[in-house]
């Protein structure tokens, strides 16, 4: 794949159905002149099967199958919370935590329920307003961009570590935002502007990473 691939194209293909990946991908790539389109805007594409047991390989997949199906380049990205106290899960189930097609709110009542149940907490991590930090975590995101006419990825990945706590900060952002805590900020995840998370998040961070290796400036 050429490096400046994404210079030859004023739309990417992102394939997901998230919509929130899709409002920070297609803020993240506005800055680049891009717009970006998603398996919304093409509702022939049947349902991507995520059956990776990592997420580089989950990536992988969505971006074969979507480019493939497509006949033009497509990124993917693969993405959830891996938590110290529960061992790294919910991992790459993050999305379905309580179950296929769960909300965001009851993949966070049923993380907060399972720590909970083990009775989590890290002291050391005091909160202003009263609330208890449960564990330490990290969000993960893998991207993968691939080209049908080559068969070839370029990948990257990215990460961001804080804090779970035992109540939300902030109605900002999607998925665990609300529960993920940012100590070197002292302020939550769904608590920052679309500007400041995408400086600091795992997605921002991977997409970072994949503009160097196409060799273009983000920034």
């Amino acid at each position: 794949m050429s490096n400046n691939w994404l210079e030859g194209h004023e739309t990417v293909v992102v394939a997901t159905k998230n919509a929130g990946k899709v409002k920070e991908f297609a803020h993240a790539l506005q800055k680049l002149g891009k717009s970006v389109v998603s398996l919304y805007d093409y509702p022939s594409i049947p349902d991507i099967v995520e059956d990776g047991d990592t997420f580089a390989a989950n990536a992988r997949l969505k971006a074969k199958a979507t480019g493939d199906a497509l006949g033009v380049p497509a990124l993917a990205d693969d993405s959830g919370l891996c938590v110290d106290a529960l061992e790294g899960r919910p991992g790459v189930y993050s999305a379905r935590y309580a179950g296929e097609g769960a909300s965001d709110s009851a993949n966070n009542e049923k993380l907060l329920q399972e720590l909970g149940q083990i009775g989590a907490e890290l002291p050391e991590y005091p909160l202003s307003d009263g609330s208890k930090a449960l564990s330490r975590a990290q969000f993960v995101c893998a991207l993968a961009l691939y080209d049908p006419a080559t068969g070839e990825f370029i990948e990257a990945e990215g990460t961001a570590d804080g804090i779970i706590t035992d109540r939300p900060h902030g109605d900002g952002g999607f998925g665990y935002d609300p529960l993920f805590w940012l100590p070197q900020l002292g302020r939550g995840m769904a608590e920052l502007s679309k500007e400041e998370k995408g400086a600091i998040s795992h997605r921002g961070e991977a997409l970072k990473v994949l503009m160097a290796k196409l060799g273009i400036a983000n920034g």
